[in-house]
């Protein structure tokens, strides 16, 4: 179709001529509402987004001289941060002569790897840099997956609730169970 005549008709239906395929002989077009097509395309950006997770770097930080009691506090914010699915970076401290004892910052590590284990791997070995020692670890890709399935919900009574997709289908099952009683009755 000649382009004179292809462009009265897209002016006719108050639409855009938009060139599909220029490469092709003859070139393809479109007759469409570019407006609306741009709009559409904008927001399934915004949504592909809004679904992406990003992996942050969050970073808990640690003294040689830890007490027992606020390094499991430390355990349990890292793993928490690990089953949201950061990345997180555990550093240790040094301050002053404690960096001659590096050795205390290793097994403050270890220690945190054992009460960790099974849960994450280490992306970077620990190192040091200066007076602070470091270490990176990332959650498993199964952790990740457990997460974000959803959970069974408890009841007030303590004990777990079906997911609640099966509720619905008990229900209708309950009442046709009672409409049968009633007919038999």
């Amino acid at each position: 179709m000649p382009l004179h005549i292809a462009l009265e008709m897209a002016k006719k239906k108050s639409f855009d001529l938009v060139e599909v395929a220029p490469t092709a002989v003859p070139p393809v077009c479109r007759m469409m509402d570019y407006g609306k097509f741009k709009y559409e395309q904008a927001k399934k950006e915004r949504e592909m987004r809004k679904s992406q997770k990003t992996s942050i770097l969050r970073e808990i930080r640690l003294r040689p001289k830890i007490g027992d009691h606020d390094f499991e506090a430390k355990t349990r914010s890292v793993r928490k941060l690990l089953l949201d699915g950061d990345k997180v970076k555990i550093t240790i401290m040094f301050r002053g002569r404690e960096i001659t004892h590096a050795d205390l910052g290793w097994r403050l590590l270890e220690k945190m790897m054992e009460s960790l284990k099974g849960s994450v791997s280490i992306e970077k070995q620990p190192m040091m840099e200066g007076s602070r020692m470091f270490m990176i670890l990332t959650p498993l890709a199964s952790q990740q997956t457990k997460a974000a399935t959803a959970q069974p919900v408890k009841s007030s009574v303590g004990q777990p609730v079906k997911a609640a997709a099966n509720q619905p289908a008990k229900a209708k099952e309950e009442k046709e169970g009672k409409v049968k009683e009633s007919a038999n009755a």
